[in-house]
């Protein structure tokens, strides 16, 4: 089968599509024939050598596609059905995949819209689990127009939260139809949101990484009720929380957001799709960071 790979680390041209032995599903697995794979920043990361040392690799953690085989003891699907999901293993950007947890695509999307929601949706539910948001708490999100952002605003509106979030002016229109309540990035950004939030906020989680913390930290009245996904070392310094999956994944996401998603209540835009083959030219758009909204590979 054909799948994404590298055997150095470097720049774009580095990507191969390299032919592979087919991946067979073990007990509670299923493989499927993947239609579409999603594309997120760690990919760019591992090509980089900054995450894995050994060489080589293949890319891609979340995919949608056809089950075309049934690990030991799958009773909940059957061949020729759509589903989409966490790959068992990096490797989903290939023509077949195995997924190791995995849902039914919502009867609304096709295959790229599928692909779009594992990696995003994980990572804000994880993101508000461990912050605790619960209904009634305000919470401010730092970057907030972002996929991540954006799942994380509708999945915190849908728990009861009051949503505040930031983003450049050009996204405030998008974010209010997401339930925030927006406010413009820059200098005096703290005063805006008092302005909204004259006792600050509950919580505050911050997507962006844009040296924010230590105002996001005083807006939520203390570094225990902070969390970033994206500024490791603004977290070491202000003793705020690195969130991270080997803490626990919110993996029960995936199997929740499809009636979310057909009452209407999450939409997650693909920004631009490309075809496999061009692998190396979505990593140049997608380390540019000109497109909003997800970035995926369509397959077959």
């Amino acid at each position: 089968m054909k799948a994404v790979e590298f055997s150095r680390f470097g720049g774009p041209e580095v990507l191969e599509i390299a032919d592979l032995p087919k991946p067979h599903p073990g007990p509670g697995q299923v493989r499927i024939a993947v239609r579409a794979a999603g594309i997120n920043a760690s990919d760019w990361q591992k090509r980089q050598g900054l995450l894995d040392e050994e060489l080589p690799q293949t890319l891609g953690y979340e995919a949608a596609g056809i089950v075309d085989e049934l690990g030991a003891g799958v009773t909940d699907v059957a061949v020729g059905d759509r589903v989409f999901g966490f790959s068992a293993v990096s490797g989903a950007q290939a023509e077949l995949t195995v997924l190791s947890n995995y849902a039914p695509i919502p009867p609304s999307l096709g295959f790229a819209e599928a692909a779009a929601l594992p990696a995003a949706t994980e990572t804000a539910a994880r993101a508000l689990d461990q912050l605790g948001v619960e209904k009634g708490d305000t919470l401010l999100i730092n970057g907030a127009s972002g996929s991540v952002g954006s799942a994380a605003v509708q999945l915190a509106v849908a728990r009861g939260a009051r949503v505040i979030g930031t983003g450049s002016p050009a996204t405030h229109d998008a974010l209010r139809s997401l339930g925030a309540e927006p406010v413009a990035y820059g200098a005096g950004l703290a005063e805006r949101i008092r302005a909204l939030a004259p006792d600050g906020v509950d919580l505050a989680l911050d997507v962006a990484g844009s040296g924010i913390l230590p105002e996001l930290v005083t807006l939520a009245g203390g570094a225990e009720h902070v969390i970033t996904i994206a500024d490791f070392a603004g977290a070491q310094r202000h003793g705020v929380r690195f969130s991270r999956g080997d803490a626990g994944r919110a993996l029960y996401v995936i199997t929740q957001i499809g009636e979310l998603i057909e009452s209407g209540r999450f939409a997650l835009p693909v920004g631009r799709t490309f075809p496999l083959t061009d692998v190396a030219e979505a990593h140049r758009v997608g380390e540019a960071g000109r497109v909003r909204g997800k970035l995926v590979l369509l397959v077959g």
